[in-house]
């Protein structure tokens, strides 16, 4: 199939809502509900506020499918509906009524954080069954699912920066959920504090939208976009931008990301998969006719993601954690969706349709990664696994599916979204010029890096030899391994992966065929036409497969064909360069803390020395002063007699002085 360019055509019209959209306001009150319960109830709702949390979240996916229903009901050109909920700021001239955008992008995430997430839910029951503080962790998903509902479902800006702030309030807290552990603390003061810096650029890119636009409500901004010059949308387009790297771990900011390991392996899967890192893709795409006409922004976002997804594949592939791991490749695969917004009108959609099948296989094998921990007493690094399948059957296809389906392998959805990223990097800019050669060669490359690292995690995971002991000298290659008996999860672990899997499967066979995805998204993203990009898709797709199956074979030499060494070689300078996260952190470190450090320490310096100094030069004098003129004061007559005589005298002179 070909990629597309973007038509000029109308913005379709904004509904009222009505019937089945009246109700839209409970997507968010309902799990916001059970977040109150469980952190108010205290203690008494240990018992049962786990499956309260689960019956929250069920209870907003069955409204999301509801609404859903209602606007399939609706034609194309009329599923955009505003919700009003009530007058939020009345400001004199200025006011900002409290609304929901119901919309097709908006309800393709709620639909996604709705459905992962209950899944998400069910297999934290298990899975933190023996937690004492099981309850307060179900408070926190449902806090964290609210807040991302109220994002994609918020109607302005303002009112979407309230859900930004909650999904990182949320991160904080399910991170450092464990925070008795120091390093678990530190990682979730890590993320708040890398996201805080792309939130300053949110912040002062709603001021300028205010600024230039009156208002911050989508309607007035998108309408009013086209008016504005290019210089300003480009300075908004940037600030976007930067908010978007920081929620959604992109070059520059995105350090933070695999130290947010530090939580529960459920907490992982719904950041990576349904949340969090999914909220600056939706901020671009959702401020798309702004990027439209700040070309450069667009292109700086393409150019951010592409840098990322080269990143993190490379990071991911050196890493020996397999949640880490698996972390490199989120922020990969968040490339290539960023990759997909900066290519404008002809990636939009494609990169909400990565965005969507990429929920449901990533989520499936962090799922399959907290499975396989659980059965090998929490152990993470992978030279210390090997030969699971046998044992661990479920974990083992269902995390197969989504190392097929993250790699492209067809008919797999990865191969029908993230295809069609690749194939639109090669016609960026109508395929003229520089820029779709050197996207659409990073995309190819990555696709490559990906099957490495993936099939490197899944040999070594799953195939090989055993590294491990079963108590009774049988299975282990290292005479000092570990003893554990891996088992497979209990039924309430696997049926969320086993339904993940199948997702992971069919549903970009489903949406991307047919086209039916890219047409349920025209409202928001436009109308589009086919368009060849500079090499023929049949040339492209042949290249893709044929990197995939090379990192695949290369994987296999090294990690199943070959022994894998427990303790990792020294490596590359790559290789060690990747393992240190290619010295994101030093770098941070060089650029942004030193310089703060010695820019703190000098202004200490100046407090002390100049205003502290002046204030206590200034007391010393009085001081002084005070201690010469207390000596007058000695209680001697004759002292003060003198001192009166002084006076006089002095007077008189200075008569005398002025009558000559």
């Amino acid at each position: 199939m070909t990629t597309a360019l973007l038509l000029p055509t109308a913005m379709a019209g904004v509904t009222e809502a009505t019937g089945a959209f009246s109700a839209a306001w409970l997507l968010v009150a309902l799990p916001m509900l059970g977040a109150a319960v469980l952190l108010l109830g205290g203690a008494r709702t240990d018992r049962w506020g786990h499956w309260f949390g689960v019956l929250a979240s069920a209870s907003a996916f069955v409204v999301a499918a509801v609404v859903w229903v209602a606007m399939l009901g609706l034609p194309a050109d009329e599923r955009v509906v505003d919700l009003h909920l009530f007058s939020w700021i009345p400001a004199g001239a200025f006011s900002l009524d409290a609304g929901m955008r119901i919309d097709p992008l908006s309800m393709s995430f709620v639909l996604l954080v709705t459905f992962v997430g209950t899944l998400i839910h069910v297999y934290s029951v298990a899975y933190m069954a023996h937690d004492t503080s099981r309850r307060r962790f179900f408070a926190y998903l449902n806090l964290f699912v609210a807040a991302m509902l109220l994002l994609v479902l918020a109607d302005s800006y303002v009112l979407l920066f309230v859900g930004w702030e909650g999904v990182g309030l949320a991160s904080y807290l399910l991170i450092g959920f464990w925070n008795h552990e120091t390093p678990n603390a530190v990682a979730a003061k890590k993320a708040f504090v890398a996201n805080r810096v792309g939130d300053l650029g949110l912040i002062v890119a709603i001021a300028l939208i205010f600024a230039t636009f009156g208002a911050t409500d989508f309607v007035t901004v998108f309408g009013a976009s086209g008016g504005a010059g290019e210089g300003v949308l480009t300075a908004i387009g940037l600030l976007l931008l930067l908010g978007a790297t920081g929620k959604s771990a992109q070059f520059p900011l995105q350090s933070w990301l695999g130290d947010a390991m530090a939580g529960p392996t459920p907490v992982s899967a719904l950041i990576h998969a349904a949340t969090m890192v999914t909220a600056g893709v939706y901020l671009v795409v959702r401020s798309g006719p702004v990027f439209d006409g700040a070309p450069t922004a667009l292109l700086v976002v393409a150019i951010v993601g592409a840098i990322t997804l080269l990143f993190g594949a490379i990071v991911a592939s050196a890493k020996d954690d397999i949640k880490k791991s698996l972390a490199g490749s989120t922020m990969s695969q968040i490339g290539y969706m960023m990759l997909g917004a900066g290519l404008g009108p002809i990636g939009y959609a494609f990169a909400i349709f990565h965005l969507l099948t990429h929920g449901f296989f990533k989520a499936g094998m962090f799922l399959g990664a907290g499975s396989v921990m659980h059965g090998m007493d929490d152990t993470v690094d992978m030279r210390r696994y090997g030969g699971l399948a046998t044992l661990m059957k479920i974990t083992w296809v269902t995390f197969g599916f989504g190392w097929l389906a993250i790699m492209g392998v067809p008919p797999f959805s990865g191969f029908w979204s993230k295809d069609k990223i690749i194939e639109s990097s090669f016609a960026m800019n109508g395929g003229e010029g520089w820029q779709p050669w050197v996207f659409g060669l990073v995309a190819l490359i990555g696709a490559g890096i990906t099957a490495f690292y993936m099939s490197r995690m899944f040999f070594m995971t799953f195939h090989g030899k055993a590294r491990w002991s079963d108590g009774h000298g049988g299975g282990a290659t290292d005479p000092d391994a570990p003893v554990r008996h891996p088992h497979e999860s209990p039924g309430l672990m696997t049926w969320p992966m086993i339904i993940l899997a199948v997702g992971s499967a069919g549903l970009g066979g489903l949406l991307g065929p047919t086209g039916i995805f890219t047409s349920w998204l025209e409202p928001v993203t436009g109308h589009v036409e086919e368009h060849e990009p500079v090499l023929s898709v049949p040339v492209i797709s042949v290249v893709t497969l044929v990197l995939v199956a090379i990192g695949i074979a290369l994987a296999w030499r090294q990690y199943w064909s070959a022994p894998v060494a427990v303790v990792p070689p020294r490596g590359s300078l790559l290789t060690r360069a990747a393992r240190q996260d290619l010295y994101q952190d030093q770098v941070n470190d060089a650029l942004l803390v030193l310089p703060g450090q010695v820019a703190t320490r000098s202004l200490v310096y100046g407090d002390r020395t100049v205003v502290d100094g002046s204030f206590a030069g200034l007391a010393r004098a009085v001081m002084g002063t005070g201690s010469v003129l207390r000596r007058l004061q000695n209680g001697y007559v004759r002292s003060y007699a003198a001192t009166m005589l002084a006076g006089v005298v002095a007077l008189v002179a200075i008569v005398l002085a002025f009558r000559i």
